[in-house]
């Protein structure tokens, strides 16, 4: 391994969020169109145990990047639960106007919300009193955009609805927890990989891997292999990579709980894509609450392990991500951040070197904020806010010449990161 020192990012700005209520997700999208993206803080409702009954929306609140609060739908509650589920919101171009739409479900309902001001342009009845696990943007109907939804309850059923919210169709079985879509045969119609059951854009059920333990965690699509077809890897009990036909190219069984995976170009010196990986090792109870370790690992490109983090700190909740374009030219890093024990949100190269260690606790989300050609990095808590770069800016003169549109990975926000890289 190439031993490399750490940076310490840029602080471009501090944002003070306190008034969207404490345990909120953030979101990131253009919500007004002037050319960079706003944060949505999304609050979930009260809920204390999600465990079977995922949360709702309790609150949303628009930030500009300078901290101007833009809006705010719904009313924050300090007893709000914390993020044991995902919830129910995204941000997306529903309709294909060019102007984004804010999709939540809030009080039983499904909510389409103007972007630029919050206000409500729809509601819908759910198909089911517990389809608000999470909400997925799909293109089932073969339109000119994706304006189709799924919905889900914790682990059992989905439902796939039209832009009308119509039903499409409904499917049983083990959805894990975020299922992905993705036009894995050309059609112009999606795919729907729902944790362990590959779906047709209809419903049908065109392969399954039954075999496998427990739930589907996360789920990435790429050509790993790089033979050009895209392949499918899920992370859960273990680490396993598909091919679109549903052949079972490798199992990694080096892991205890495969929770988080990411795939990304982290080694140059190897060919195709590697897959970056968390795996808790140790969860148990010690009487006052769940405790453990975790630790990272890099897989390449046929399911073997390069490497895996010998951690010396307590920590069990990280959450990984592949990040592209932290600087010109820089290779794809890993993202990890929740870590506990001390240890800050950090970007890691493909050979575990931690290259950048950002100067705050809390969450993440990340995106190219204003079509800079690099991506920033917000970390966020209860209470700020701090937006992070490769390089110095003034956020107040950054914005783009027009209204960004929204990457796939925006508008399919997720607790449980899965993806796609071409």
């Amino acid at each position: 391994m190439t031993l490399v020192s750490t940076t310490e990012p840029y602080l471009l700005g501090t944002i003070d969020i306190r008034e969207a209520g404490p345990h909120c997700k953030s979101l990131l999208g253009d919500l007004n169109g002037d050319g960079r993206m706003e944060l949505l803080l999304v609050q979930p409702d009260n809920r204390q145990d999600v465990r079977y009954i995922p949360h709702q929306v309790q609150c949303l609140t628009a930030y500009d990047l300078e901290g101007n609060l833009l809006w705010q739908t719904g009313k924050p509650n300090h007893g709000a639960g914390r993020a044991g589920s995902d919830y129910p919101a995204q941000i997306a171009d529903i309709d294909g106007d060019g102007r984004l739409e804010v999709l939540c479900v809030m009080e039983g309902q499904f909510l389409i919300l103007n972007g630029h001001d919050g206000s409500i342009r729809s509601v819908h009845e759910l198909p089911d009193p517990h389809a608000h696990d999470c909400i997925i943007v799909a293109n089932l109907t073969g339109g000119a955009h994706a304006g189709d939804i799924i919905l889900k309850d914790r682990y059992h059923r989905l439902w796939a609805l039209d832009g009308e919210f119509k039903l499409l169709w409904t499917h049983e079985g083990n959805p894990g927890h975020f299922p992905w879509v993705y036009d894995l045969d050309g059609d112009g119609h999606d795919e729907v990989m729902a944790g362990y059951d590959l779906l047709d854009h209809d419903g049908k059920l065109l392969w399954s891997c039954r075999d496998l333990d427990d739930h589907a965690d996360c789920i990435w699509i790429g050509d790993v292999n790089g033979d050009g077809e895209p392949e499918l890897v899920i992370g859960g009990s273990v680490t396993v990579m598909y091919d679109r036909h549903g052949k079972e190219l490798w199992r990694y069984e080096g892991s205890v709980e495969s929770q988080h995976i990411a795939l990304g170009r982290f080694r140059a010196d190897l060919p195709g894509l590697q897959i970056a990986g968390l795996d808790r090792l140790v969860r148990e109870d010690d009487g006052k609450g769940l405790v453990g370790k975790d630790a990272l690992f890099l897989l390449d490109s046929e399911g073997r392990e390069l490497w895996k983090e010998d951690r010396k700190t307590p920590g069990w909740l990280t959450i990984i991500e592949p990040l592209r374009g932290w600087a010109e030219d820089a290779p794809d890093y890993i993202l990890a951040y929740r870590r506990g024990g001390g240890v800050f949100p950090t970007l890691y190269d493909g050979d575990m070197n931690a290259v950048v260690e950002f100067p705050s606790e809390g969450y993440a989300v990340h995106a190219d904020l204003w079509g800079s050609g690099t991506e920033q990095v917000i970390i966020y808590s209860n209470d700020t806010a701090s937006i992070y770069s490769s390089k110095q800016a003034k956020l107040s003169e950054c914005a783009a010449g027009s209204s960004l549109p929204q990457p796939k990975r925006l508008s399919s926000s997720t607790l449980y990161p899965g993806g796609e890289i071409k």
